[in-house]
């Protein structure tokens, strides 16, 4: 049957002036860490009769599986948020993965092959007839059908032209998650306040994107005509699939308007009546999806940036410790080649960003110069509140970071350490938990394309991440710096620079937003305008001075102007007649300018890539600090017109193929391959899964099952307690603990140690986790001890500017840091690597790539243990309700809660807590058992 909501006496109801802030609430905040449902509406398209779609060109033998929660409807209409707010009910295929996905929290140590899709679902291509929940020709089209099956009501798209194929996907897109991409379309443009309402959280959203990609209109068609221009016949090809996704989204809208099951929020923002039908819901034009993907690609593929904090840190060195001991302190904390890093590729080197011996051209700031650039201008209203105040910082201090929200992980075994032969991939990315999910599920066959996966809303046109008719391919964030700042010399006013010797004026983009009350968002009435000022070296971030010339920090990408140039691979990675092994897998993400690391897996074969327009720096550029706008200084072959430039070769990009085993969790990519994050030393989360793969593949017989497994476990552990704490309890009981309350503490810390060091429950629901002292001790001593243990060496000044590099913690609980509370993904960024390093070098262990010196105790064993108990007593000391303080979804001291992975609501529709996980949001688990 079609999937059709009857109007009833609720459409017709006007709302009320109150209503529940979902999205004030919800207001796609949480997005900044780091970051609908369809409804039975088959309105508008046709039924078709039921018919099973064909997987005769399916090798993977019934050993494909993925997950993606909440669920697959992401569109409710007026009446089901309605319901779902006053009663808890959900809308049909809203929730039915989320509870198999956060069964496997407890339920992976008896996993087999034949269970695995009690917690996954079954990614075979095609639907048994018998499981055919609907089947529709949309718009009446003959060219094209869309099968839904009944246990996730996943779009299966068949077309038997290309254009209709493409309609199709962007058919069957709207009816899943027309509200998000719509809200993501407006964030693209720094528009959503005007959009979906002025909540604080809203506010920084917009801000910290427009600061990425401050582009116009112009800007977003020139991208399009580049991408097209420079791509050929594939060029061509790929506007004429968008051309053809957007009729498809656009067909939807106008049934669904018409028909009245279009999403509830447009009624509860305003944009919709419920009783007239008044209002609009805009087209999608081409323009849209560059808007979507630039938001994509600064979330997920743009590493780089923070130049200026780094400069601030190391100045702040060499004020306490002099230039050369001050250099000497700051390279080891920033860890550029750390030889304890575990790393994705073996034995191999790629340089990359390395130190120079000579640096030229840095353009580091006079000591107290620097200042943010501001962004907000002329705000009124509620948009002048304190709340809106510390949006924008809060905002500001994301963008300019170059802790980028690192995310997914990928653990693939070669067919030679493989129970069947044929290589075996757990794999998939951690994009957030959101309701409706920014990913959606779907199935695409058509002529050229043949792929089952997972795209962002409103970019489906292909299948991103997924699997072909006898390959998969997934992909992890790889953060290397393709992001540099550049000082350049103002001239005439604050608002001219140097430009290769003459004075230019910058370039004004603004943005004017204004917001009213809705029923979805109180917030009162407001307004502002965003102000970038850009150059031909990128949007402006910091003002300063260098040797007393005043200058004007800017941050320019390989990417920035390009976002839509990556269609391309996506394209080729679709294409059965183009991927055919894993040299044509790495020849296709070689067109993919994000940066990435991309996995592959067939039925032989296994390969790793590393993607990215790295550019090659002037010989003697330090990337790690801002350097002068100057010819010298510029990118080898920088147009700055289309800002384009040479990109290192393949061949030095990160890459193997049939490596024993891949495993990858945003850590370092190879040997000599400088990332721009912080963090990559001998305690990472990549150990967790370095260490556990490591063993399968020693024991041999590796299985989908104990892949799985594998991910699981590491998924649970708490990386401190699993890598570190070991070390801090043999410094604390290098003598007799004679004081009680620290010996309980030891003691329950060395039992948490002996049973896994896991943040599990004690059984499936309970809400209350094994070794709960333990975990809450652990959390209260470790933001203490680290600073105990480092900032009488650094001092408060030089301390405060190693943490903006790097936050101290990233426990599940922390509402602090990328990701931010309730988001599943812990433990990437921290200060575990320091702490390790240094109590190994305090007992006397052989340390390679220590810290400039020992810190703990200054030294000495007594005193670093003095401090160590010292503050585990004043650790233990700490209530849980102190400890986890509370928020707007847990009570103070609810431990489990505060761990808690929450699907954040960018619609109308709320969804339960789960138990915390560290894993991919959609994942795929897969060994395919021939080759065409």
């Amino acid at each position: 049957m079609p999937r059709r909501t009857p109007r009833n006496a609720l459409d017709r109801l006007r709302t009320p002036g109150r209503f529940p802030g979902f999205l004030k609430a919800a207001s796609i905040c949480a997005l900044i860490a780091g970051l609908l449902s369809p409804i039975s509406q088959a309105a508008g398209a046709p039924e078709a009769a039921a018919a099973e779609a064909t997987a005769a060109n399916d090798y993977c033998g019934n050993q494909c599986s993925d997950i993606l929660p909440p669920g697959q409807n992401g569109n409710a209409t007026l009446a089901q948020i309605l319901l779902n707010q006053a009663f808890g009910t959900l809308p049909e295929h809203a929730s039915d993965q989320l509870g198999p996905y956060a069964n496997l929290a407890k339920g992976y140590s008896g996993l087999t092959n034949t269970t695995i899709n009690n917690f996954f679902n079954d990614a075979s291509f095609g639907v048994p007839s018998d499981q055919v929940a609907s089947t529709v020709n949309p718009a009446g089209r003959s060219d094209v059908t869309i099968v839904r099956d009944k246990k996730t009501g996943v779009p299966h798209i068949t077309g038997t032209t290309r254009y209709g194929t493409e309609f199709g996907a962007g058919y069957a897109a709207a009816q899943d998650r027309l509200w998000l991409m719509d809200v993501f379309r407006h964030v693209g443009r720094g528009q959503l306040t005007s959009f979906a309402g002025g909540a604080a959280s809203n506010q920084g959203l917009e801000q910290e994107f427009y600061r990425h990609a401050p582009y116009t209109e112009a800007d977003l068609q020139a991208q399009i005509d580049n991408a097209v221009a420079a791509a050929g016949d594939r060029g061509k090809q790929a506007l004429a699939d968008v051309g053809a996704y957007i009729d498809g989204i656009n067909s939807y809208i106008d049934a669904s308007d018409s028909g009245r099951y279009f999403p509830g929020e447009y009624v509860l923002t305003g944009h919709k009546d419920s009783v007239t039908n008044a209002g609009t819901i805009e087209h999608f034009k081409p323009t849209d999806l560059v808007a979507l993907a630039s938001v994509i690609g600064a979330l997920f593929g743009s590493g780089g940036g923070g130049e200026v904090n780094n400069a601030l840190s190391l100045l702040a060195a060499q004020e306490k410790y002099g230039v050369a001991e001050g250099t000497k302190l700051w390279e080891s904390f920033r860890e550029r080649n750390d030889p304890e890093a575990v790393v994705t590729v073996h034995d191999k080197s790629f340089p990359y960003a390395t130190k120079p011996a000579d640096p030229q051209g840095e353009a580091l700031p006079d000591a107290g110069s620097v200042t943010e650039e501001q962004l907000v201008y002329d705000r009124t209203g509620s948009a002048s509140g304190s709340a809106a105040s510390t949006a924008s910082t809060t905002a500001a201090r994301t963008a300019m970071t170059s802790a980028k929200r690192g995310m997914s992980n990928a653990l693939v075994v070669s067919g030679e350490h493989t129970a069947s032969g044929h290589p075996v991939a757990v794999f998939g990315p951690q994009t957030g938990y959101f309701a409706p999910q920014l990913l959606l599920l779907q199935e695409i066959q058509g002529p050229g394309i043949s792929a089952r996966g997972a795209s962002f809303a409103g970019l489906s046109m292909y299948v991103e991440l997924g699997r072909g008719q006898d390959y998969s391919w997934s992909a992890t964030t790889s953060g290397q710096d393709i992001i540099d700042t550049y000082a350049v010399e103002l001239c005439q006013d604050d608002h001219h620079y140097l430009y290769r010797g003459t004075c230019t004026a910058m370039d004004k983009v603004e943005q004017k937003n204004a917001w009213k009350p809705t029923t979805a968002d109180g917030t009162a009435e407001g307004s502002y305008t965003m102000r970038v000022w850009r150059t031909k070296y990128g949007p402006v971030t910091h003002r300063a001075t260098v040797g007393g010339k005043k200058v004007a920090y800017t941050t320019l990408r390989s990417s920035y102007l390009h976002e839509a140039d990556s269609i391309i691979g996506f394209q080729m990675l679709n294409d059965p007649d183009y991927v055919k092994g894993p040299e044509d897998f790495q020849k296709a993400v070689q067109h993919i300018n994000y940066t990435f690391n991309w996995f592959y897996a067939d039925s032989e074969h296994t390969a790793y890539y590393n993607s990215g327009d790295n550019p090659v720096r002037a010989t003697g550029v330090d990337a790690e600090f801002p350097v002068w706008a100057q010819p010298a200084y510029e990118w080898r072959g920088w147009d700055p017109t289309t800002n384009t430039a040479q990109y290192t070769p393949p061949s030095a990009h990160p890459n193997s193929i049939d490596q024993d085993y891949y495993i990858s969790w945003n850590n370092k990519q190879a040997k000599d391959y400088t990332t721009a994050p912080w963090g990559d030393g001998s305690v990472h989360r990549g150990n967790l899964l370095e260490n556990r793969v490591r063993k399968l593949v020693a024991a041999g017989g590796v299985t989908r099952a104990s892949l799985v497994k594998a991910m699981a476990d590491a998924g649970l552990a708490d990386l401190r307690a699993e890598d570190v704490l070991p070390d801090l309890l043999k410094a604390v009981t290098s003598s007799t603990v004679t004081d009680s309350t620290a010996a309980a503490a030891v003691s329950k810390l060395q039992a948490w140690v002996s049973a896994g060091a896991k943040r599990t429950e004690t059984s499936a629901g309970s809400k209350t986790y094994a070794n709960a002292d333990a975990v809450r001790i652990l959390d209260a001593w470790w933001p203490l001890l680290v600073k105990a243990e480092f900032e009488p060496g650094l001092g408060s000044e030089l301390y405060a500017a190693m943490t903006a590099n790097l936050p101290i913690d990233e426990a599940p609980s922390a509402g602090h840091g990328p990701t931010g509370s309730h988001a599943g993904s812990s433990f990437q960024y921290g200060w575990w690597s320091y702490v390790d390093k240094d109590i190994r070098a305090v007992l006397g262990e052989s340390v390679q790539g220590p810290l400039d010196r020992k810190y703990c105790g200054g030294g000495s064993l007594s005193a670093c243990r003095d401090i160590l108990i010292s503050t585990l007593k004043e650790a233990a000391g700490k209530t849980a309700a102190q400890v986890y303080p509370g928020d707007d979804q847990c009570s103070a001291g609810d431990q489990w809660c505060a761990d808690s992975i929450v699907q954040r609501t960018l619609g109308g529709i709320k969804h339960g807590k789960i138990s915390w996980q560290n894993r991919p949001t959609y994942q795929q688990v897969v060994e395919f058992t021939s080759h065409r």
